[in-house]
């Protein structure tokens, strides 16, 4: 969503690049890029003036000026103000002293309340409480039959007395649902009400009503992070009207501006505290302002990458194959290697987990072209092979691989690539898990050794007479004491020199 943002302004941070010192001309000329930028991306025009006076104030000050790199210091100070316009630090949600905690989702039609009630209680029970989901959308017709097949996917309960459809009444479904939680213990409950396609007063009306029948702990407003400058708008209409703690933006995978969504907390002072970012139950999580900002500025998301990792790899897992790959490479198989991927499957979409990689803004073309499915034709053609072939890939011959090919319904040359690919993966991933550094790469700090294991060092010879540190006069000395070059300590010889393999390799043939 906030794609174009982040090229418009690595664009103009880049024009900063190799400036010793930032003229007042070159900071006006930089917060005017931003500017066109923020507006460009839909953000609001109050919001962004706001913006712009801070960046240029401290842009102007001591900071910048007596800085050693000033173009750094100003992408700080943008990233700074960016957190800030997105609510500054992370806001958690507050849970009751005596349970059950009442959650009130509340929002336009349209706005993905109904999918947000099964994120949110998905996300809840995998925190470790009990949640459940009330459907208090009696007038769009299947919310409640919706809201149940929802509450089913996200494996949680769900309170549905009435089947909805213009048929009942929302503030009694609202009451009982507490006295419902309390009897089966249910310590969250999550109130999803009934929205319009406008701010009217009858929507305005109901919601105050259920507010005010089961005093929530929590008001979400809902809001669809594609909607444009509509979104401010409801927003303040909801915060004078009903009243709301926090803001969650919904479909952040769209392909809007979104700039919208950047305002909604600085116009309301409401700060964001969810985000939902695709279409599976496991896309939702706690919104980060840093981290956000961090994105929009190209720096990626490092932390919410080690996160979604920590929460998809078992350390035990982890444990087990770091021993497997320490014992030697052909203690890793093929079974190994499936389990990997779809381990890194779970994760979710590779382009967007490359997208939480820093740097990677400007390989953003060749990641949005990334073919998902060939992660689903490697674990084709690997389960098509038998389990001895698995575990050890050097007995697989041509006839083999014609019958793996046919077997997953690939070409016999997308086998050979497969095993190939593995043998140089499984080479290195050994290598690394045994400190020895990346092969072929001698002498590098930090990497281990070059082509194996170092060879103990051997005892050094007795101390003779000194040679001297010139080759010239050594030559001379070496001369005079009766032995050739080279004698008692081998001199190097230009002829007999061969580079490593792995760059002989890389060499045009003569």
């Amino acid at each position: 969503m906030f794609d174009t943002l982040s090229d418009r302004l690595a664009a103009t941070f880049k024009n900063l690049r190799g400036k010793g010192r930032l003229s007042e001309a070159d900071i006006d000329a930089t917060a005017r890029e931003i500017r066109v930028a923020l507006l460009e991306a839909d953000v609001a025009l109050p919001v962004v003036r706001s913006f712009i006076k801070q960046v240029k104030e401290r842009a102007l000050g001591s900071e910048v000026s007596k800085a050693l790199n000033p173009s750094q210091q100003v992408v700080k100070i943008v990233n700074e103000e960016l957190v800030a316009i997105l609510g500054g630090e992370t806001r958690r949600l507050r849970f009751a002293k005596t349970p059950p905690t009442v959650v009130m989702l509340a929002g336009l039609q349209g706005a993905g309340k109904t999918t947000l009630a099964g994120k949110l209680g998905r996300w809840l029970k995998s925190q470790g409480h009990t949640p459940l989901l009330v459907a208090c959308d009696l007038q769009r017709p299947n919310a409640v039959n919706q809201l149940s097949v929802v509450a089913e996917r996200a494996g949680v309960a769900v309170f549905a007395p009435e089947p909805g459809n213009g048929v009942g009444d929302p503030v009694k479904v609202a009451e009982d649902s507490l006295a419902h939680a309390r009897d089966k213990q249910y310590d969250v409950v999550i109130v999803d009400t009934a929205g319009r396609l406008g701010v009217d007063e009858e929507m305005m009306r109901q919601a105050a009503d259920i507010r005010d029948a089961v005093r929530p702990d929590e008001i979400l407003f809902v809001v669809d992070a594609m909607i444009g400058q509509d979104a401010v708008t409801t927003a303040e209409a909801f915060r004078d009207g009903v009243g709301f703690d926090g803001v969650v933006l919904s479909k952040l995978d769209g392909d809007a501006r979104g700039g919208a969504a950047l305002s909604v907390a600085q116009v309301t002072g409401r700060q964001i505290m969810f985000a939902s970012n695709g279409e599976k139950l496991d896309d939702f999580d706690a919104f980060h302002p840093d981290r956000m900002a961090s994105r929009i500025l190209g720096m990626g998301d490092v932390l919410s990458l080690i996160e979604q990792a920590e929460r998809t790899f078992s350390q035990q897992e982890a444990e087990k194959l770091a021993s497997k790959l320490a014992k030697g490479p052909k203690e890793f198989t093929l079974d190994d290697f499936l389990q990997q991927m779809e381990q890194v499957r779970k994760m979710g979409s590779i382009s967007k987990l490359l997208g939480m990689m820093p740097g990677m803004g400007q390989m953003r073309e060749q990641i949005n072209n990334l073919d998902e499915r060939e992660v689903d034709r490697t674990a084709a053609i690997i389960k098509s092979m038998t389990p001895a072939e698995r575990a050890d890939p050097k007995i697989i011959n041509g006839s083999r691989r014609v019958r793996i090919a046919r077997g997953s319904g690939v070409d016999v040359s997308a086998v050979k690539g497969l095993v190939e690919r593995f043998f140089e993966a499984r080479k290195m991933m050994s290598r690394m898990a045994q400190g020895g550094g990346l092969p072929g790469m001698p002498g590098i700090p930090g990497m281990g050794g070059g082509g194996g294991k170092r060879k103990p060092k051997q005892q050094k010879k007795a101390k003779g007479a000194r040679r001297s540190g010139n080759p010239m006069k050594r030559q001379e000395e070496e001369r005079t004491a009766g032995r050739g070059p080279g004698e008692g300590g081998a001199a190097f010889d230009p002829e007999s020199f061969e580079l490593p393999k792995e760059f002989r390799d890389m060499l045009p043939p003569k």
